[in-house]
């Protein structure tokens, strides 16, 4: 009899083909996408971040507003729409106005909901997070395509640094069990440095990063050692635009929950446990071969209690 863990793999598999209602992508996912462009100077990163961050009060502000909350000049803001696609900084305004709009419709009925204290309140704010992320995987394609190639890249390479420490060990720790050769890197500097040339010498094609706020100097430095050993990234972070996601491929920006002290991670798990959906589901023999040994290995050995 399968396991639980091997029925799920074979009932759970991601199809990109089920019949759904449109969604609109969660409205930092919108801007995100609007404002991705590989040559943006520090500048306009600041006025995009700041658009991203106070998108239902920034889109009502005029130039001469933006640019002093920002702190750039009028025809800096005026060269980013420009930089963005836009004929200026009207046509630009126009397009974050129909955002805004959306997002304070959809805010009004949260609204009406008492906050009865600041715990409650977080948990708010991370069910908000998990309605975006389910916007954005409305098509699930990007994570079938990112899962097949994480599978096939041997050595597979997840690195996460500092904060992000606890994401990346998940990740690797499941994907063990599902891929023959994983290699976690938890420690910046030269040794992230060593394992990620050995693995690009090994035949590894693909690294998954993980860069969480506050966003670590180190993550930056090994991603750019990474691709200049010519591995690609997949990076899952926060909804944060910047360098560390210039070096990346493939980005899966989502949001973290920052009403406490210290920062909760519901939605980049679920990120995290979608990709190793789809690497299981780009080798399903493999996958299923694998868990049933790991299971007469646990058996074995009596790794679990009995339920």
């Amino acid at each position: 009899m399968p396991s639980p863990q091997q029925a799920r793999a074979q009932a759970s598999a991601i199809t990109a083909h089920r019949p759904a209602a449109p969604a609109e992508p969660a409205p930092a996912s919108q801007l995100r996408a609007l404002f991705d462009r590989p040559r943006l100077s520090p500048g306009h990163r600041r006025i995009a971040q700041y658009l991203i961050e106070n998108i239902t009060e920034a889109a009502f502000l005029s130039i001469t507003e933006l640019a002093d909350r920002v702190g750039v000049s009028q025809p800096s803001v005026t060269r980013f729409a420009g930089a963005v696609g836009f004929s200026g900084y009207p046509a630009l305004r126009e397009k974050l106005q129909s955002i805004a709009l959306r997002t304070l419709a959809g805010d009004t009925e949260a609204a009406e909901a008492e906050r009865v204290n600041e715990l409650q309140a977080a948990v708010d704010a991370e069910i908000e997070n998990l309605e975006n992320l389910r916007r954005d995987f409305a098509d699930p394609q990007r994570v079938i395509t990112v899962g097949r190639e994480l599978s096939r890249s041997a050595p597979l390479t997840v690195l996460g640094l500092r904060i992000s420490v606890s994401l990346a060990e998940y990740f690797a720790y499941a994907a063990r069990r599902i891929h023959p050769d994983v290699r976690l890197v938890t420690r910046g500097g030269s040794v992230a440095y060593d394992a990620l040339l050995q693995a690009r010498e090994a035949g590894g094609t693909w690294v998954l990063a993980f860069s969480m706020p506050r966003h670590a100097q180190e993550t930056l430095s090994a991603l750019r050692v990474a691709r200049s050993a010519g591995l690609k990234v997949a990076l899952i972070t926060d909804l944060a635009l910047g360098p560390v996601a210039d070096e990346a491929e493939v980005t899966f920006a989502t949001g973290t929950g920052s009403r406490l002290v210290f920062d909760s991670y519901a939605a980049p798990g679920v990120v995290c446990a979608a990709l190793l959906q789809a690497m299981t589901d780009a080798d399903p023999e493999r996958t299923q071969a694998r868990l049933e040994e790991y299971e007469q290995l646990a058996e074995r050995h009596q790794f679990f209690l009995k339920d």
